[in-house]
């Protein structure tokens, strides 16, 4: 009776033994996958700060592009003035550089109009470009509806084409320009008499557009504009002296 007794006390006390490994096993899963979440979440956190990183980075960049955008694009009404003035008086200039193409007998002023066209037409659209960036008209309000802005410039009854005073600017403030009558005679010459008319006009027109680029380099505000300015400057100044030079040998 006693080794019986003695059996179910072993048993029963090997039982709770038993019943204690699963449990332990369990807590120990519970800890790994609890450190795993806190590992995962852990790593989560680390790409929601790199996202927030990058979305900042991409927020800075974009705003600085902006800011870069907003300045280069700035202007004034000089720089307006400035391209609503300069893309008639270079169209002028173009027709009077076509002309030579088969009236000038110097090879000097054909290749020296061949150089305005090239350089001219290009600002011509560049300019035109502008204004519409700017939201501005290419015509300025008190420009002259009918005909080249400026063409009324001080030669009416002269007969003569050196001398005449091109640059006096008129009502539109463009120095230089033709007028209407200088034009037609400059299209009726031809040869020597074309290739002197043609230096002593375009002389003068160059000098008006000198004067207007160096009043926006003064006054304008539009960093691009103002370059352009500067190498209309630098450019025609150069083509007076050139065309000059060949007047007095014509």
């Amino acid at each position: 009776m006693t080794a019986f007794t003695h059996v179910p006390r072993r048993s029963l006390h090997h039982r709770p033994l038993h019943r204690h490994r699963p449990l332990h096993r369990r807590l120990a899963l519970v800890g790994a996958v609890a450190a795993g979440g806190l590992l995962l979440a852990g790593c989560g956190g680390n790409d929601d700060t790199k996202g927030m990183d990058h979305t900042g980075a991409k927020e800075s960049t974009a705003a600085s592009e902006a800011t870069a955008s907003s300045t280069a694009g700035t202007f004034n009404d000089a720089d307006v003035s400035f391209a609503q003035m300069m893309i008639p008086h270079h169209e002028q200039a173009l027709e009077m550089a076509r002309l030579a193409d088969d009236r000038a007998s110097n090879a000097r002023i054909k290749s020296l109009a061949g150089q305005i066209e090239k350089a001219q037409d290009p600002e011509i659209v560049t300019l035109k470009s502008w204004l519409k960036e700017w939201g501005k008209p290419e015509k300025s309000s008190g420009a002259p509806s009918d005909g080249m802005p400026g063409m009324d410039h001080g030669s009416d009854g002269m007969d003569g084409m050196k001398g005449m005073d091109h640059g006096s600017g008129g009502k539109s403030g463009m120095g230089g320009m033709m007028s209407e009558q200088d034009m037609r005679k400059l299209e009726a010459a031809k040869g020597a008499a074309f290739d002197r008319a043609f230096a002593s006009m375009m002389i003068d027109h160059h000098k008006g557009a000198i004067d207007m680029a160096k009043d926006e380099k003064k006054d304008g505000r539009n960093a691009k504009a103002k370059k352009l300015a500067d190498d209309v400057v630098k450019n025609q100044s150069t083509e007076v002296t050139t065309l000059r030079t060949l007047l007095d040998r014509l």
